[in-house]
């Protein structure tokens, strides 16, 4: 069984593209045939695998508005089984295209689009890995109709559990009304620096709030993590020695053994 799990905050800076990059590329090391989709206009989980925006033909705004098949848009990475669908800046404007053909044709499923596309190519992965925008539009909740479940990054700094409340409402609406079985995942802490108080009494924040459903591991604040995209590599390739890798690989250990696989 294939699964599908979305990566969702709509505060930005939280290290979301970050873990979308990383644990895909860690499921991958670990024997997991993973596709990655990016679903932020800003394509930085794109370029973050190497990716040049002028070589790609397709991208998942494409496939979205129903203008090629999503096979189409896939593209293989040179790291262990790891692919992925790309996003370009033409991404920022499907909200407005969504809601027009929903206008104009009433059988029109403008928040599930996403879904349709993935169940044609799903099943050739073991898990599909969703980075959303820092936002909470129709492209995010076409994510959260297409997923089983979802992971939030929480970052360990002030006012990390800003939103969140918010968060939570539009993850109840999608299952009220869209997707009946889609779950949290987990929580996963982010960005902490062990040097400051602040960063530790965050974690014990953030443990009450969600309880078990926070991950054990915590992704550290290091600067090999913030070089490696710019090098188009996730850090398992980047710097593979490095906590930051260590840490990914746990997360990507956890998540397969929630599922257990």
């Amino acid at each position: 069984m294939t699964k599908v799990i979305s990566l969702v905050n709509q505060k930005g800076g939280v290290g979301k593209t970050t873990t979308s990059i990383n644990v895909a590329a860690s499921l991958g090391k670990l024997g997991c045939k993973t596709l990655l989709v990016d679903l932020d206009p800003q394509g930085n989980a794109t370029t973050g695998l190497g990716i040049n925006k002028g070589d790609i033909t397709y991208s998942i705004y494409d496939i979205l508005n129903g203008s090629v098949e999503p096979k189409k848009g896939i593209i293989k990475t040179k790291f262990s089984n790891l692919s992925i669908i790309p996003a370009t800046i033409n991404l920022a404007g499907l909200d407005i295209e969504l809601v027009e053909k929903g206008y104009h044709n009433a059988t029109f499923k403008k928040n599930e689009q996403l879904r349709a596309a993935l169940e044609k190519i799903k099943d050739n992965y073991e898990y599909v890995i969703i980075d959303c925008p820092p936002s909470l539009g129709l492209i995010t909740t076409n994510a959260l109709v297409a997923s089983d479940s979802v992971i939030i990054p929480v970052q360990c700094e002030f006012f990390a559990l800003e939103g969140i409340t918010q968060l939570l409402n539009t993850i109840i609406m999608t299952q009220t009304r869209l997707n009946p079985n889609l779950k949290i995942e987990g929580v996963l802490l982010t960005l902490l620096d062990s040097r400051t108080n602040l960063g530790l009494e965050v974690v014990e924040e953030v443990r009450r709030f969600f309880k078990d459903k926070v991950f054990n591991t915590i992704i550290p604040r290091l600067i090999r993590l913030v070089e490696a995209p710019s090098h188009g590599e996730p850090i398992n390739e980047y710097d593979p020695t490095s906590r930051a890798a260590e840490a990914y690989l746990n997360l990507a250990k956890e998540v397969i053994e929630r599922n257990g696989k």
